[in-house]
């Protein structure tokens, strides 16, 4: 029940515009206290992208604390699809 509450509170808290993201498959993105990113795509499962850009990978349930001091709790581990989101343009063909 506590992890539903927390994932809510992250859905609601302000976010920062989704730069090197699709905005069209990322419902939000949250700042974090160390520099970090968390994405939160619309299915509700997320990911985090380092200070310096790269994805990183979190275990299921590690506990993560905003800018603003929030705490949340990290739903999934989509470090293959943040990847494909934030690099999609720096693809060799």
């Amino acid at each position: 029940m506590l992890k539903k509450m927390l994932v809510v509170a992250a859905m609601t808290a302000i976010s920062t515009s989704v730069l090197a993201v699709d905005a069209n498959l990322v419902a939000q993105s949250i700042p974090l206290k160390d520099g970090s990113t968390v994405y939160i795509f619309k299915d509700g499962k997320m990911a985090m992208e380092n200070k310096h850009g790269s994805t990183v990978r979190m275990k299921q349930g590690e506990v993560m604390e905003t800018k603003d001091g929030k705490k949340i709790l990290m739903h999934g581990d989509e470090v293959y699809r943040l990847e494909n989101l934030l690099h999609k343009d720096h693809r060799g063909g």
